[in-house]
């Protein structure tokens, strides 16, 4: 074999080696940019807005912190430290299940809760102040009305117990179960508590 036949074919046979090498480099670059843009994207969470609340301290004990105060007319008058509460597996057959949610003016200004009501008829809600018990209310429509005239002064805590009937919807009620409880007030927006279970009978 003649030099230069030799010569043809080595650069026919190494010519194509730095192209892939070239391809395999902008495909793996192309995807790394890719992956950091996917990254960095699902890492913008819109902020939540936050109360500072926490549950009240036990009789006697002295508060651990301080909420974050509010103004009178805000957007946030009354706020919850737990919202939400998922009871888990619940049975029709074994009756009914309840949660008590602490909730608390964090406006800086006496308030006046004004109206009580759950999404469900299946579910009530009573509100409980140092003056004693108002409820319990249900879906509006359903039952007595939930208008309320509360006073809860500024700085202080209530509790709302919600207490959820799992048989109330017959065989029609098994599975995911979300509900809502709403609170208005004169002073903010309306709060809501909300909770879930799964319903088996």
């Amino acid at each position: 074999m003649s030099k230069s036949m030799k010569n043809r074919k080595e650069v026919t046979v190494s010519n194509p080696m730095p192209k892939r090498k070239t391809l395999y480099a902008l495909v793996a670059g192309t995807a790394i940019v890719i992956l950091f843009g996917i990254y960095f994207s699902s890492q913008k969470i819109s902020p939540q807005p936050r109360s500072g609340y926490q549950e009240p301290p036990a009789a006697g004990q002295p508060a651990a912190g301080q909420p974050v105060a509010g103004q009178r007319n805000s957007a946030r008058a009354l706020a919850s430290f737990s919202p939400f509460f998922d009871f888990g597996k619940i049975s029709m057959a074994a009756g009914n299940v309840s949660k008590v949610y602490w909730i608390k003016n964090i406006s800086g200004d006496p308030l006046t809760v004004t109206q009580l009501s759950t999404s469900c008829m299946c579910t009530v809600a009573t509100l409980i102040t140092p003056a004693g018990k108002k409820g319990p209310f249900g879906m509006p429509g359903h039952g007595p009305a939930s208008r309320l005239a509360e006073r809860l002064a500024a700085g202080a805590s209530a509790q709302v117990e919600v207490v959820f009937d799992p048989a109330a919807h017959g065989p029609a009620g098994i599975g995911q179960t979300d509900r809502v409880v709403t609170i208005e007030n004169d002073a903010g927006l309306p709060l809501e508590l909300r909770f879930s279970a799964m319903v088996t009978p």
